[in-house]
Protein backbone atom coordinates (compact mmCIF):
# COMPACT_ATOMS: atom_id res chain seq x y z
CA UNK A 1 0.00 0.00 0.00
CA UNK A 2 0.95 3.67 -0.63
CA UNK A 3 0.13 6.99 1.05
CA UNK A 4 -0.21 10.40 -0.04
CA UNK A 5 -0.77 13.12 2.42
CA UNK A 6 -0.96 16.60 1.01
CA UNK A 7 -0.44 19.92 3.10
CA UNK A 8 -0.40 23.32 2.91
CA UNK A 9 -4.20 24.35 1.51
CA UNK A 10 -6.02 27.02 2.70
CA UNK A 11 -7.44 30.27 2.42
CA UNK A 12 -5.28 33.36 0.49
CA UNK A 13 -6.04 36.42 -0.96
CA UNK A 14 -5.82 37.27 -4.92
CA UNK A 15 -2.14 38.05 -5.54
CA UNK A 16 -0.78 36.43 -2.75
CA UNK A 17 1.17 32.54 -2.27
CA UNK A 18 1.17 29.55 -1.05
CA UNK A 19 3.13 26.25 -0.92
CA UNK A 20 2.09 22.39 -1.21
CA UNK A 21 3.70 19.53 0.07
CA UNK A 22 3.15 16.52 -0.28
CA UNK A 23 4.96 12.84 1.62
CA UNK A 24 4.86 9.31 -0.08
CA UNK A 25 5.41 6.48 1.99
CA UNK A 26 4.58 2.82 2.61
CA UNK A 27 5.26 0.10 -0.34
CA UNK A 28 7.77 1.84 -2.37
CA UNK A 29 10.88 0.61 -4.44
CA UNK A 30 10.68 3.72 -6.57
CA UNK A 31 8.58 6.74 -7.71
CA UNK A 32 8.20 7.70 -11.53
CA UNK A 33 6.38 10.59 -12.32
CA UNK A 34 4.67 13.03 -9.57
CA UNK A 35 2.42 15.65 -9.59
CA UNK A 36 -0.56 17.58 -8.82
CA UNK A 37 -3.99 17.95 -9.80
CA UNK A 38 -7.24 20.19 -8.97
CA UNK A 39 -11.00 19.47 -8.71
CA UNK A 40 -12.94 22.40 -8.49
CA UNK A 41 -16.36 22.44 -7.81
CA UNK A 42 -18.76 21.30 -10.93
CA UNK A 43 -15.43 21.13 -12.90
CA UNK A 44 -13.09 17.61 -13.76
CA UNK A 45 -10.13 17.22 -12.38
CA UNK A 46 -7.46 18.42 -14.09
CA UNK A 47 -3.57 18.53 -14.45
CA UNK A 48 -1.54 21.71 -12.74
CA UNK A 49 1.91 20.24 -12.88
CA UNK A 50 3.94 17.02 -13.46
CA UNK A 51 7.60 16.79 -12.72
CA UNK A 52 9.60 13.27 -13.25
CA UNK A 53 11.97 11.38 -11.14
CA UNK A 54 15.09 13.39 -12.75
CA UNK A 55 13.41 17.03 -12.83
CA UNK A 56 11.62 17.38 -16.16
CA UNK A 57 8.56 19.49 -15.47
CA UNK A 58 5.49 20.01 -17.35
CA UNK A 59 3.08 22.63 -16.59
CA UNK A 60 -0.65 23.47 -17.30
CA UNK A 61 -1.03 26.69 -19.34
CA UNK A 62 -3.31 28.28 -17.16
CA UNK A 63 -0.36 28.48 -14.49
CA UNK A 64 2.84 28.75 -16.26
CA UNK A 65 4.96 31.72 -15.03
CA UNK A 66 2.91 31.41 -11.54
CA UNK A 67 3.39 27.89 -9.88
CA UNK A 68 6.29 25.62 -9.53
CA UNK A 69 6.78 21.87 -8.80
CA UNK A 70 9.52 20.29 -7.34
CA UNK A 71 10.54 16.97 -5.58
CA UNK A 72 13.22 15.62 -3.12
CA UNK A 73 13.41 12.01 -4.18
CA UNK A 74 15.51 11.18 -1.33
CA UNK A 75 12.30 11.87 1.09
CA UNK A 76 10.01 10.81 -1.78
CA UNK A 77 8.17 14.21 -1.59
CA UNK A 78 6.39 16.57 -4.33
CA UNK A 79 5.82 20.60 -3.54
CA UNK A 80 4.06 22.93 -5.23
CA UNK A 81 5.09 26.37 -4.82
CA UNK A 82 1.85 28.62 -5.71
CA UNK A 83 2.36 32.36 -6.37
CA UNK A 84 0.02 35.28 -7.73
CA UNK A 85 -2.90 33.37 -6.63
CA UNK A 86 -6.20 33.83 -8.45
CA UNK A 87 -9.68 33.35 -7.49
CA UNK A 88 -9.68 30.68 -10.60
CA UNK A 89 -6.94 28.69 -8.49
CA UNK A 90 -9.28 27.84 -5.77
CA UNK A 91 -9.73 23.53 -5.71
CA UNK A 92 -9.06 20.57 -3.95
CA UNK A 93 -5.76 19.97 -4.91
CA UNK A 94 -4.70 16.23 -5.60
CA UNK A 95 -1.10 14.62 -4.99
CA UNK A 96 -0.60 11.63 -7.48
CA UNK A 97 2.28 9.63 -7.64
CA UNK A 98 3.49 6.53 -10.51
CA UNK A 99 5.14 4.24 -7.83
CA UNK A 100 6.95 0.86 -8.43
CA UNK A 101 6.38 -0.99 -5.05
CA UNK A 102 9.11 -3.03 -4.66
CA UNK A 103 11.89 -4.43 -6.69
CA UNK A 104 11.11 -7.76 -7.92
CA UNK A 105 7.65 -5.69 -9.77
CA UNK A 106 7.86 -4.37 -13.01
CA UNK A 107 5.22 -2.11 -13.12
CA UNK A 108 3.94 1.17 -11.54
CA UNK A 109 1.00 1.76 -9.83
CA UNK A 110 -1.12 5.15 -9.88
CA UNK A 111 -1.71 6.55 -6.56
CA UNK A 112 -3.81 9.75 -4.92
CA UNK A 113 -4.01 11.77 -1.99
CA UNK A 114 -6.69 12.40 -0.34
CA UNK A 115 -6.61 16.11 -1.11
CA UNK A 116 -6.03 19.13 0.21
CA UNK A 117 -8.43 23.04 -0.06
CA UNK A 118 -7.14 25.67 -1.68
CA UNK A 119 -9.18 28.91 -1.41
CA UNK A 120 -8.56 32.11 -2.84
CA UNK A 121 -10.64 34.51 -2.22
CA UNK A 122 -11.00 38.65 -0.48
Amino acid sequence: QVQLVESGGGLVQPGGSLGLSCAASGSIFSINAMGWYRQAPGKQRELVATITSGGSTNYADSVKGRFTISRDNAKKMVYLQMNSLKPEDTAVYYCNADVRPYSFTHYYTENWGQGTQVTVSS
